[in-house]
Order: C-alpha cells, then structure tokens, then sequence
C-alpha cells in the first residue's frame, strides 16, 4: 500500500436510483417484460453504482454485491445448493429456477395465469441479523455435494473491469453461508459445518479464477463473528481460510464482519490467513483499542466509521477521534476508512429529496452522502481535508442535539408518570377469554386475515392523484369508502368469520402511521429494500413521540358499521414502528419505544370506545430487534415486552388483544412472547410447514394462536386440501378450540385474482375440519 489512507465500501444499493429494479423485476414477473429487458436494467444499475463510488474517490469499490433479489440466494446458485424440488437438471442455474426458489412458482406467464407451474413452495425466508433485509434460507441435508451453478462473480467483476473500474468481489463467507442455511428436504437437524469440505472446493476454484482475471482483492463477508460462536465453529472458519488462503497465496483477502462486536471471536478472526479485516466501529466502537494493540502485523484494518444502518450526518470529530487512535497505532498505510456495513440499509440518495427544509436535510446522509463522508475523513487523516467542512459539520452536529423541534416536554412528563399498573390488563387470560367468548360469539377454528387487502393499480392511482392535488381529500375518502364497502362485503359472503377493513387508506403499515405521529419525518424517495422487488420508505423518527388525533379510528367504525361480525380493528406495534423506521440515536432507543407505545394506547383505547372488539398490535419486527449476543437479550426484550404491555393494557377484558409475527424462528423467546400477554398470536407458518409452530407446542404456549396456512409472499394458490392438511397438522399440536385460521401475513401485495381464490380454500378447509370436528364430538356424545 501507499503512504494513502484507503477508503472501502462493502457493497451499495441495488434498486436503481429511481427503482428500476423493482420495476423491472415485476414486469418480468407479470411476462410483460423479457429477460434481455431485466439483465439490461440490472447492468446499468450496476455501472451506475461503479462509476458512482468512482467518482467520489472510493478506492475499494465492491461488485457482486448487486443482486436480482437476494445475495443469499445468489450463494446458493453459485454453489449449486438447489433443493430437489425445483427439478434441476444441471448446468447454470438460469432465472427461471432462480425465481422459483425465491417465489415459490414457475416464471412463465401461461403458468402464471393458469397456476400449473412447478408446485413448488418457496425457500424459508428471514430476517437477516438484526435488520429489516429479509434472506431467503439454503436448504441443506445431510452429506450434500456442491458443484458451480453460477458465474455471476466472475462475469460482474469482468463488466466492471471493462468499464476501467477494479473492483473487489464480495463473497458470502463459506462458515456464514452454511451457519445461515437451515436442514431442508425433511433431513433431521445435523452439523451443518459437515458440509464445509465438500463446499470449501467451490470457493477455492472461484478464487483462483478471480486471480486468474486480474482481481487484487476478494472480500469474503462472515457476519456470523458478531454471534456467540462455539469452538467448533471457530475451528471451522480457521480450516476453512486456511483452505482457501491457500488456493489463492497472491490474492489480497479481506474479511468482512458487522453488526456488534466480535469479543470472545477476536482471536480467531485476527488469527486467520487474510489481508485485512473489517470491523464496525459504529455498533462496537468499544472494541477498536484492543483490536489494534493485537492486530498482525500484517494485517490491515478496515475501520467502519461511517453508519451503514441509519441515516444520520456523521459526527467528524468523534469519528476522526476512533481513526486517529487507529493510525497512531497502524500509520496510514494499514488503514482504511470505510461505513459500518453495506450500504444496501439505507436510501441511494438526498438528491432526490426536494420537500425536506434545510435544517432537517442538512441532519441526514443516504448513501451517496455516507461515500463522501468516508472519503472526507480519509482526507482529514492524511491532512489534505477541508477545515471548514470541518467547522460546517460540527455546526450541525452540536444544532440537532439542542433543536427546539426534537424535545416535547409534555411527551417526557407523560412518559415519567408511567406507573406498574400501566402494563397490566384487568383479569388474567383465562377469566378475560371466557368474556371474549360470550362478547364475540365466535366458532371453532374461527377465521381471519392479518389485515390488509390488495392496493390495485386504482387504489395506488387514487392515492398519487390526491397527494398530487389532483383528487379532492372528499372524493378521495368516497373513494376508499367505496373500495371499504367492496371488500367487507367480500368478506362477508365468503364467510370470513373475522373480517378487517382491508387498509385502503394506508400506504405501509408504519409509514401510515409515523404520517400521524408527532416527532417523525418522511422522505419522498427515500426507499430501502426488504426483500426482491419489495422496497419500504421508512420513516425518520427525529423526535418526541406524541399522537396529536385518532389515527384509525375513523375507518374501523366505518367498516364495523356495514356488518354484524366483529371487525377487527388493525394497529402497529411500537417495537414494529421503532424497528422499521430510521430512530434517532441521541436518546436510548427503549425511551423513544416508550414513547410510540404511548401513542398507540390511545389509539387503541380510541378504537375500544368506537365499539371495536378485537384489535390486532402487530408485532412482526419484534424477535428481529434481539440483540446478536445472547447475553444482551434480557435487557432488550424486558422493555420491548413492557412496550408491547404499555399500548395493549388500557382496555377491558372484554376486548380480545391479537398481535402477529411472521418470519421469525421463536423457539429461544417464548418466554417474552408468552409475557406480551396477546389474547391470539398469529404466525408464519405455511414455508416451515408448521415446524415454527412447534415452539408453542414444545412451550405449552397458554393462549390462542392463528397458525398462518397459506404463504402470501408467493403467487401459489395453495389448494383446499393442502390446507385442510396444514389445519390438521396444527390441530395435532394445539388444542382445536385455541386455533385460529388465517394466512401468514398482510394481502397488500397479492393480487384480487390471487386472494379471491386462496381465502376461499382457506375458509373452505377450516369448515370442511370443523365438521369433521363437529362429526366427531357428535359420535362421542351418541
């Protein structure tokens, strides 16, 4: 290396600046666009994102750290772990089966249209750490051979090359990949770091490939070193760099890790054969001075400064701080100045943000912004940087942490006079569901949905029209009255026992509500990927939370006003709407949880005065929230549980609490789910085939429970029968009269073609086993 402090990006954004992959990918999908229009999409997002970093001075620009969907997914097809059902037949694998491992469905428009695709259920998807990015999850079995399926990393890093861009390949770490998979194919759990020596080949060749096309360095991402690992897993991540240390001797490698810190894995991760290591200064701060007094000697260090996570204006002069204690251990030419983690987490651009007042803009830094903040304090460590820049940022630094607009004094009294009785409902469960019982009048397996309904083309249309002042708000509220009525009406001669409103007026289940929340600002492109094509604009929540009016209310009574079932009122819960926004970081974040559960209590008492009897808090993001080590779980979960209790526990016991969370393993937090005290929890369960369920069974989980049966995040239309199955297979583990009937998440998404059709199976097999139910009793009672 130069005397030149470096500057690293582990990887950037890959919906395209105006979402030109989300589009893309959805045109595809609906066969309205070929797969030459997709690829030519994705390359230019592609070039774009280079020749960005370029420009801004980024010296360690990734690539392969694009994807059409999901990086995971993209690991699975370069090593060939395809699971059966998706009838491979060898070769690279080509995007068809690449969608359907992703959707659960054949890509090609008459199977679209006719459902007579490969039946085939998606992989298992999840939340991937502890952020808001959802993985789809390899399916691994026992003695499983690998062999190359993909050539992306070789092909992306030569499209850079010819653009003159040297780029550094990112690859998913060999120990994360297979500790991130799961046991597929109905194998019984085993170790999964047994599949290591027949893995470990795949990477070996692609290395000495990337060698051979003129890569100078390989970053290999293992994020698992910020878990509590065992001494075989240590084991297994030093045989494994070893192996590969060894196929590649002349290639730089970088290890990659993020999200917490590394304790009891410095060690092994500082013992490894690599060039450099990355570690994220922005969660672990606390770790950098032990960290360089044993850092190798020849080992340099990639110093995550900048936050990769949240969108706030780095502060330079605690930053320079960390950096300067790194250089005057290092010196300049073993360290480089890079953001926390991939930048995928956090909106492309402030560019596009034309309605923020300067003041507030003038707080916030997207990912274009954060290169150039990486690049600034490279700069200022070699001494070339600009001392007013310097001056400018310590200026807006020091004027949010004292801005009038941040502090509520009235929000910060309230929270105070918080009390012990505040979190808790009147009568235990048992004596409150016998008053449910007789209030709802409900039938065995009663049946719901999680809340929402298809946003249509008209719907979305109707909204821009109206935000554009182009639709009068009278017209716009007939409008979704009109749509309201329709889908109650729906609801109604279906069957469903339970019916919602369908949440026409909202646009995402918590910017909807941080739009009515006091103490939060909202971009107009500030979009994140969740997962595919499947982007969030989350909210900032700068502030004070308050709630300054009801916020559901009105359209609950009016739904509840056209049918004689109960209508179920639709709430987010405050860790959902604390985990799916950007937070503030001047204040701890179990305070501003507080203060968002506080809120929501009085909308949730609002909807009870309204004459709403149930009413579901959802909770999705809750288990997503846990710290990565073990030992700070308690901690997290005591006031996360006492957030959830604090919005839940101001109404009667005659008012049934229901919450929902989906995509989340609960095994290891039943006893904080157990604490929330919901009167039903619904959950993911259809990708598992109820294996999440066995969590309740194994706990003896005491209230009711809505195993979802039908997997909304895939066009499959599951049949009558395969749900009938999955019923049966839940009443084998819960008792019949503790089982609710719903699918496993939100119909926003989905199309009417698509709902129709499945709610109907769903309501059809839940009465086809209660009367078998039914049937049965009779037979023992003659």
């Amino acid at each position: 290396m130069s005397n030149k402090i470096l500057t690293h990006n582990l990887g950037f954004p890959r919906i395209g600046q105006r979402r030109e992959l989300k589009k893309a990918l959805e045109s595809f999908w609906a066969g309205e666009g070929s797969e030459t229009d997709l690829l030519a999409t994705a390359k230019i997002i592609r070039q774009q994102n280079w020749q960005l970093q370029k420009s801004t001075g980024i010296d360690l620009i990734p690539s392969n750290d694009f994807s059409l969907y999901d990086h995971v997914l993209d690991t699975c097809a370069l090593v060939g772990a395809i699971p059966e059902r998706f009838d491979r037949r060898g070769g690279c694998v080509d995007l068809r089966t690449y969608f359907a491992m992703a959707r659960g469905m054949r890509i090609a428009k008459e199977e679209h249209q006719h459902h007579c695709g490969q039946p085939a259920t998606a992989l298992e998807m999840t939340k991937w750490f502890d952020t808001n990015y959802h993985y789809l999850v390899p399916e691994l079995r026992p003695g499983q051979t690998f062999s190359r399926a993909s050539s992306k990393p070789l092909d992306e890093y030569q499209e850079a090359k010819a653009l003159g861009i040297e780029t550094v390949p990112v690859l998913l770490g060999p120990v994360s990949f297979l500790l991130l998979g799961k046991a597929g194919n109905n194998s019984e759990k085993f170790d999964r770091l047994s599949l290591l020596p027949s893995l470990l080949p795949i990477y070996a060749e692609l290395l000495e490939q990337l060698g051979a096309l003129g890569a100078r360095w390989v970053q290999f991402d293992e994020p698992v070193l910020a878990l509590d690992l065992s001494g075989d897993q240590q084991a297994a991540l030093r045989s494994a760099y070893a192996r590969l240390r060894a196929a590649a001797p002349t290639l730089k490698l970088l290890l990659a890790t993020y999200f917490g810190d590394l304790q009891d894995n410095l060690p092994t991760a500082l013992g490894l054969p690599v060039n450099a290591i990355h570690v994220d200064a922005v969660r672990a701060p606390h770790e950098l001075d032990r960290i360089v007094q044993v850092l190798p000697a020849k080992m340099s260090l990639s110093l995550g400064v900048v936050d990769g996570r949240n969108i706030w204006k780095n502060d330079f002069s605690a930053s320079l701080q960390l950096l300067h204690r790194a250089q005057r251990r290092l010196g300049a030419d073993r360290l480089l100045v890079s953001p926390s983690c991939s930048l995928l987490h956090v909106p492309l651009s402030l560019k596009q943000e034309t309605k923020l007042d300067a003041e507030f803009k003038a707080w916030l830094a997207f990912a274009e912004e954060k290169l150039a903040e990486t690049v600034a304090l490279a700069r200022y460590l070699d001494q070339s940087g600009d001392s007013v820049e310097l001056e400018q940022n310590r200026a807006i630094i020091v004027g949010r942490r004292s801005s009038l607009r941040i502090h509520n004094p009235a929000v910060q009294k309230r929270r105070r006079e918080i009390t012990a009785h505040s979190f808790q409902r009147g009568d235990d469960f048992a004596q409150r569901r016998v008053k449910q019982q007789a209030r709802l009048n409900l039938p065995p397996l009663p049946t719901t949905t999680i809340g929402s309904f298809p946003q249509t083309k008209e719907i979305r249309s109707a909204r821009a029209r109206w935000k554009k002042g182009e639709l009068s708000t009278a017209d716009y509220e007939r409008f979704l009255e009109q749509q309201t009525a329709a889908c109650v009406r729906w609801q109604e001669e279906a069957g469903l026992d339970v019916p919602v409103h369908g949440e026409f007026e909202r646009n995402d289940m918590v910017e909807y509500f941080g739009e009515r929340l006091a103490g939060f600002a909202f971009t107009e492109n500030g979009w994140v990927q969740s997962y595919g094509s499947r982007c969030v604009k989350p909210p900032i929540i700068y502030g004070d939370v308050s709630r300054p009016a009801p916020m559901t209310v009105r359209w609950s009574r009016f739904a509840q006003s056209l049918t004689s079932r109960p209508m179920k009122g639709m709430l987010t819960g405050p860790i959902t709407i604390l985990q799916w926004s950007f937070v503030r970081d001047d204040q701890p974040r179990s305070a501003t949880a507080e203060q968002i559960a506080l809120a929501i209590r009085d909308e949730v008492c609002d909807l009870e005065a309204a004459g709403i009897g149930i009413i579901q808090i959802d909770e999705p993001a809750l288990r997503e929230g846990l710290p990565l080590r073990r030992a700070d779980w308690p901690h997290y979960l005591k006031w996360a549980v006492a957030a959830f209790r604090l919005a839940a526990s101001g109404v009667k016991d005659e008012t049934q609490i229901h919450t929902h969370m989906c995509y989340s393993e609960f095994n290891d937090i039943m006893d904080a789910i157990a604490a929330l005290d919901a009167d039903v929890i619904s959950i993911e369960t259809s990708r598992s085939n109820m294996e999440l369920l066995r969590a309740f069974v194994d706990f003896r989980y005491p209230n009711e429970i809505g195993p979802g049966i039908w997997d909304i995040h895939s066009p499959r239309i599951p049949s009558t029968e395969e749900m009938r199955q999955l019923i049966e297979a839940a009443g084998k583990a819960i008792q019949i009269d503790r089982l609710w009937i719903n699918p496993d998440c939100g119909l926003k998404t989905r199309g009417w073609d698509e709902v129709a059709p499945a709610l109907q199976n769903m309501i059809a097999a839940a009465r086809a086993v209660r009367t078998r139910i039914e049937r049965v009793n009779h037979r023992i009672e003659g």
